[in-house]
């Protein structure tokens, strides 16, 4: 079993990194508060007597070495938060990673196969974007230039933020390549509160298309253009917003869809807004399904733009296919979780998470503890002290496991 005391004392401590006060965290990816959390990591790394490998995209490695040269079972998360989210969130996976090589070591046990913790480099794509951009580096998806050279919303390239922290790493982004991985993370959604259970082996994941869409129309004044002469930029946001509700009630499998950003110019009262820019978040497990509703929601712009006299215009921000994790790794979970006599059942994912990006490169899946009332990217954000135990103990035999394998 892992030592819960030292698990729960490291989570406690690096949630006061960044700390918001109501309970929640603001560590965005490469900022200084970032470079805090890292460095603290990195220190817990060093004292467990890891190698500690740091790639050029930021990516930080500790390496247990195993009886043979194998293969190494990598488990992981990330370090980053949304803006004012929660302590969980990304954290709990990498100091679980930590303590299952720990428990190891305590008890003077050496796997076949390494062993790796990983955090991965601004999973959120709160101030850099695309999400999950440090794995989908590793995984060879995205040029590690191409990732340096993303500005944030100031202008700053995320390679000159990650050489201010000094976390700008000198290994070869990609070059360690895993014969397995798995992540611990909290569920983020309603499920296992709402049933009791404790763990959820994950089987698969949704995919995700974000798309930014602009509406340009004719500002003009609230009092003096009738309705008839109007082109509402506003109006077409809100038509749009509704659409895309109907849209997700309308599409086979899993389909969900969120307006998660409005912006409406001159963002005057007495004004009618010339312009719109919003962004859709479109999720499905369903890969086709999500195609179509991609295409339905291009339709209904066209047609939007001609009957209202606008020019609508979208650009694609991030897509990414559905994933169906390794069925060998999610079977293991479950033994896992069955010789602790925990609870388990088999879940989707409806969030995008680091094992997304290396499902590409290697079998992977994950293991899930219940979020109280579902909440997440919330200062509320929690899961109790034992769902947190549980799914630590989980981990560590799966990868356990996996690395005798």
């Amino acid at each position: 079993m892992i030592n819960a005391e030292r698990l729960l004392g490291r989570i406690d401590t690096l949630g006061g990194i960044g700390a918001t006060g109501d309970g929640g965290v603001h560590r965005l990816a490469a900022s200084a508060a970032d470079g805090q959390a890292r460095d603290l990591f990195v220190g817990w790394l060093r004292d467990a007597g890891l190698e500690i490998a740091i790639d050029q995209i930021g990516n930080i490695f500790g390496i247990y070495s195993g009886r043979d040269d194998a293969g190494a079972v990598m488990s992981g998360s990330h370090l980053d938060s949304v803006a004012n989210g929660g302590r969980l969130d990304g954290a709990l996976g990498v100091l679980a990673a930590l303590e299952a090589i720990e428990t190891l070591r305590d008890h003077g046990r050496t796997t076949r196969r390494p062993l790796i913790a990983a955090a991965f480099t601004n999973e959120e794509g709160a101030r850099f974007q695309p999400d999950m951009m440090g794995s989908l580096v590793h995984a060879g998806g995205l040029g590690v230039e191409a990732a340096l050279g993303t500005l944030d919303a100031d202008g700053t390239p995320l390679g000159e933020a990650l050489e201010r922290i000094g976390y700008r790493g000198p290994k070869a982004c990609g070059s360690i390549a895993p014969h397995a991985f798995v992540e611990l993370h909290i569920e983020q959604g309603p499920v296992l509160d709402a049933t009791g259970g404790s763990i959820g082996a994950v089987e698969n994941l949704q995919g995700i298309s974000w798309t930014e869409i602009t509406i340009e129309g004719v500002a003009n004044h609230a009092g003096t253009t009738p309705m008839h002469m109007r082109h509402d930029a506003g109006y077409c946001a809100g038509a749009l917003t509704t659409f895309v509700r109907r849209l997700a009630g309308e599409q086979p499998g899993s389909q969900v869809a969120t307006v998660g950003t409005l912006q409406l110019m001159p963002d005057v009262i007495n004004v009618v807004p010339g312009q719109a820019r919003m962004t859709v978040d479109l999720r499905n497990t369903d890969d086709d399904a999500l195609m179509d509703a991609e295409e339905k929601l291009k339709a209904y712009c066209r047609e939007l733009a001609e009957l209202e006299s606008v020019t609508i215009s979208t650009r694609p921000l991030a897509r990414f296919a559905p994933v169906v994790f390794d069925a060998s790794i999610v079977d293991a979970v479950e033994r896992a979780a069955e010789k602790l006599s925990l609870p388990c059942q088999r879940m989707t994912s409806g969030a995008g998470h680091d094992a997304q990006m290396m499902a590409r490169l290697c079998p992977t899946a994950m293991v899930f503890v219940p979020s109280v009332d579902g909440i997440s990217h919330n200062p509320e954000e929690h899961t109790e002290p034992e769902h947190l135990i549980a799914g630590a103990n989980v981990l560590f035999h799966t990868v356990a496991e996996l690395a005798e394998d």
